[in-house]
Parts: structure tokens; C-alpha cells; sequence
């Protein structure tokens, strides 16, 4: 097993320093210039010799070499410098963010999975019937119905029937729980819908898949419980392929929540990518990626280990 872990780690190594380059150096092909973005913004009149007075102040005149090595030394080191924008450190304007986002994500992916697994299981353990056919309707249903539009049918339904609307500031959850899951748990359902009907269809398929299997007809030649039988021998093998969509959807709704924050007025991990790309903010847009990377990567390292544990078969390769 731990030899099978330090390869999983090993082949983390190149696939973040590919990221980690090509961001760089994408990020500079575009066009656009921060420097002027930032010094001529509403028609503000400045001299080329103090735009170029700025670009050096903040590393720009310096060889693209140059400055990719120093931010993987940032990277490595931990410091991942300041925002070109406001000039804060990007660690802090991470920070004050990461943990709205990372709730949200965390709650809509508990949504999921308790709405997936029983509407999945269900739906293949009844298959062509009338709950399979309602089942497959509503995970349809939730891959057609963008997260932001449901999110804005829920913000008009508590609004109509509860006159609630979403607060203006976010309140941490060990600042007050009860405040914080009330304004939480409302995006957390519209992301969960969606994010629920791509694992529900994934699994019903592994479910059906499992049951064809020759250990599943032993079992029952056996004698054993129907319900031991999915329980212990179906869902086990069915939920090793779904494992991987739930762990691919969680890392992807760190980056993706962007419209979803904006219905619901929440100042998240989205909301920061959208400003730092228009505002051609640099450091901050390729730490933003990295940040992203490394969750891919490390979501992946878990399913793997997930699979290591659910099938030995697999450390064995």
C-alpha cells in the first residue's frame, strides 16, 4: 500500500509543474496589460515613463524566466506574493474566501451523496419500472437545470413564502451555526441537485453492472438475503466508479461556483476568479489555478486510496 501511495504522489509532481507552466506563460500571451487596466482606468491620463516605473516595481521588466522561477520559488516557499491589483497578500485574499467556498462545496457534495445513493440504487434495483423511469426523469431534470437558475426559484419561493432573502454579509458558522447553515444551505441544495443527478446516474449504471456479475449469482444461488447481497457484495463494487464523480464534482465546484455565489450574494473562491480576471491580476489568477490543480490532484490521490482500500486488487498493480 505505501508503495502504491508514493506513485500516486510521484506522478502528482509533473502534472502541477505542467499546470504551473503553462498558466505562466498563457497568462502572459494574452493580451492586456495590468499596468495600464490599472493606471488608465476610467480614462485616467498617465505618463508611459510611470506605467513603466510600476511595471517595474512590480516585476514585469524582468525576463519571463525570471519570474516564472521566482513564483515557483513563491509556490514552494509558500509565499505566494501580492495581488497586483490591491496589493494585499494573495494568501489573504485566498483566505478570507477559501472557507465559504469550501463549506458550500462540502455540503452540497453531502446533499449528493445522500440523495444519489438511494435514488441509484433504487432506480437499478427496479429497473423499467415506474421508479426507475421517475428516477432517471428527475436526475435528467438536474443535469438540464442550471444550478444558478434553481438557486433563483428557491431565493423567489423563500422570499414569497418566508420573505427571506439572502443576507448581505457572510456570517462564519463558529461565529453563530444557526445564521450561517441558514444562509449556506440553500446554494448548497441547488448545487447538490445537479451534482446528485450526475452521481445517481453513474451509480444506477455501476449497480447494474454489478448485479450481472458472477458473485452476485453465487451469493443468490447461496441463499444469502437479497439485502445482504446488495449491501455487502453490490454496493461495495458499484460505488467504486461513482467514488470517482464524487470526487471529480467536488474539486470542480471550487472553481465553478461563480455564478451561484453571485445569485446568492456570496463573496467566495468564484466571485475572486471572475474580479482577478478582469482585472488582468496576474499572480493572483495563476495562484487561483494552481489552488484548483492541487485540490484535482489531491481529490484524485483520495480516490485512489479509496479504491486501494474498497478493491485490493488495485494496489496490486
Amino acid at each position: 500500500m505505501l508503495r502504491y501511495i508514493v506513485k500516486r504522489v510521484a506522478l502528482m509532481i509533473p502534472m502541477l509543474f505542467t499546470v504551473a507552466l503553462l498558466t505562466f506563460f498563457l497568462l502572459r500571451v494574452i493580451p492586456g496589460d495590468i499596468v495600464e487596466v490599472k493606471l488608465r482606468a476610467d480614462g485616467g491620463n498617465v505618463s508611459q515613463e510611470v506605467i513603466e516605473r510600476e511595471r517595474v516595481r512590480l516585476g514585469l521588466d524582468k525576463p519571463l524566466v525570471v519570474q516564472f522561477g521566482d513564483w515557483m520559488k513563491g509556490i514552494v516557499t509558500f509565499d505566494y506574493g501580492t495581488s497586483m491589483w490591491t496589493g494585499q497578500p494573495i494568501s489573504r485574499e485566498i483566505g478570507i474566501r477559501l472557507g465559504l467556498s469550501m463549506q458550500v462545496a462540502v455540503m452540497a457534495a453531502i446533499v449528493a451523496v445522500l440523495i444519489a445513493v438511494p435514488l441509484g440504487t433504487v432506480s437499478a434495483l427496479f429497473r423499467d419500472s415506474w421508479i426507475d423511469y421517475l428516477v432517471r426523469i428527475v436526475t435528467i431534470a438536474g443535469l438540464a437545470v442550471p444550478s444558478f437558475w434553481l438557486g433563483m426559484l428557491i431565493i423567489l419561493g423563500l422570499l414569497s413564502l418566508f420573505n427571506w432573502s439572502p443576507p448581505v454579509t457572510y456570517t462564519p458558522f463558529f461565529t453563530d451555526p444557526v445564521a450561517n447553515l441558514s444562509q449556506l444551505i440553500w446554494p448548497a441544495l441547488a448545487v447538490g441537485y445537479r451534482y446528485a443527478a450526475v452521481v445517481a446516474r453513474m451509480l444506477r449504471s455501476s449497480v447494474l453492472e454489478a448485479l450481472q456479475e458472477d458473485y452476485i449469482r453465487t451469493a443468490r444461488a447461496k441463499g444469502v438475503f437479497e439485502r445482504l447481497v446488495i449491501v455487502r457484495h453490490t454496493l461495495p463494487n458499484a460505488l467504486l466508479p461513482a467514488i470517482t464523480v464524487i470526487g471529480l464534482e467536488f474539486a470542480f465546484l471550487m472553481g465553478g461556483l461563480v455564478v451561484t455565489e453571485q445569485v446568492f450574494n456570496l463573496n467566495g473562491i468564484g466571485r475572486l476568479f471572475v474580479e482577478a480576471v478582469t482585472r488582468n491580476d496576474f499572480t493572483l489568477i495563476q495562484t487561483l489555478v494552481m489552488m484548483i490543480a492541487v485540490m484535482f490532484a489531491v481529490v484524485n490521490l483520495i480516490v485512489d486510496l479509496l479504491y486501494g482500500v474498497l478493491d485490493p486488487r488495485v494496489t496490486n498493480q
